[in-house]
């Protein structure tokens, strides 16, 4: 079995002087195009319930995730762990009444509601933070 890690070391071999030169000359913003690619292939596996496809897909946008986080972390930007921290951090965060003993919410709709109003006040911060 294959781990994250692995994979992430995958990534750093390619874009490494032994690496691949198409690899090596990637920057983020050519990940734009990439990444609504996969994301429309992806979606399409979904309508059609093509559940191998499907896997192959997410594995793709996995590995534009991973890429793009390199080239991050190579600049200066961010490291792959910072952005897993950051999903552990805001999922916990969102789910209060999953992880805290606060209002227990019974309902997906209840939850959709919570939700929303958590990221909405976050934005709110953010941006007043700027």
């Amino acid at each position: 079995m294959t781990s994250f890690d692995e994979v992430v070391d995958l990534m750093r071999y390619l874009r490494g002087p032994k690496g691949c030169a198409w690899d090596r000359e990637r920057s983020i913003d050519d990940f734009k195009e990439y990444l609504r690619e996969e994301s429309d292939e992806a979606l399409d596996a979904i309508e059609k319930k093509d559940y191998v496809n499907l896997s192959e897909e997410l594995g793709d946008i996995l590995w534009h995730i991973i890429f793009i986080s390199q080239i991050a972390e190579e600049k200066g930007y961010f490291r792959i762990n910072d952005v897993l921290e950051g999903l552990k951090k805001k999922m916990i965060r969102r789910h209060p009444h999953v992880f805290k003993n606060g209002k227990k919410l019974h309902t997906s709709a209840e939850v959709e509601k919570e939700y929303e109003k958590i990221k909405k006040h976050e934005k709110k911060r953010n941006l007043s933070d700027l």
